[in-house]
């Protein structure tokens, strides 16, 4: 049985959220969505967007190999570009529009090169603008926290197919749900991903000068 107090607390909610939110309309407070559920929303708005950057490292762990890091803008389709460092090796650059893909490296001279972008292995390799938003395994939520200043809900996810490994995505919990960052630890290596600039203006444009 519904008390005079409870009531007044769910018309206080209803007024704050939103008469529209499923549940006001009758007095009932809406359910708190499921870790699972947020992931879900998170993966569906990161598909929509137009632009993002991303940036990530990469550390191996003893005898799993050196380091990366990298740095991306894409707009999540065919046009990105693309710097990647490795500890012991250098750097590599690669600028994709289209069918059309420009490289460099710090071994070849630093001279940009131009070669068409085979489309049947290009999400595969490394000319891929692509990201994958998916979800996958098992999520239940941590204590919420910040990213770059943004408050965002931490989404811890195990899958059996990953023995020993762990996901954590932190989703942004104003504004819309974009995935700010994704931790991964492993028995192998470790990886932590950034991405911003949603939605920006993407400014990927052809080398100066390119061979080819």
């Amino acid at each position: 049985m519904r008390t005079a107090s409870t009531a007044v607390t769910t018309a206080l909610l209803c007024a704050v959220t939103g008469a529209a939110l499923a549940g006001c309309s009758d007095g009932a407070v809406p359910p708190e969505p499921s870790a699972a559920e947020l992931l879900d929303r998170a993966n569906d708005t990161m598909k929509a967007l137009t632009s993002v950057t991303v940036d990530w490292t990469y550390t191996g762990t003893a005898g799993a190999g050196g380091g990366q890091s990298g740095h991306m803008t894409t707009d999540l389709k065919d046009t990105c570009a693309t710097r990647l460092t490795w500890v012991d090796v250098g750097t590599y650059e690669q600028i994709r529009i289209g069918d059309t893909a420009y490289a460099r490296s710090e071994r070849a001279g630093k001279r940009w090169t131009r070669t068409p972008v085979d489309k049947e292995t290009a999400e595969l390799g490394p000319t891929s603008c692509t990201q994958e938003f998916a979800s996958f395994g098992t999520a239940t939520k941590g204590e919420p926290t910040e990213v770059g200043g943004t408050p965002a809900i931490p989404l811890v996810v195990t899958d059996k197919a990953d023995k020993g490994g762990t996901y954590t995505f932190h989703v942004a919990t104003e504004g819309k749900p974009y995935i700010l960052k994704v931790d991964y630890k492993g028995p192998e290596h470790r990886t932590t991903t950034t991405y911003s600039a949603f939605d920006r203006p993407l400014d990927v444009r052809p080398p100066a000068a390119a061979g080819g």
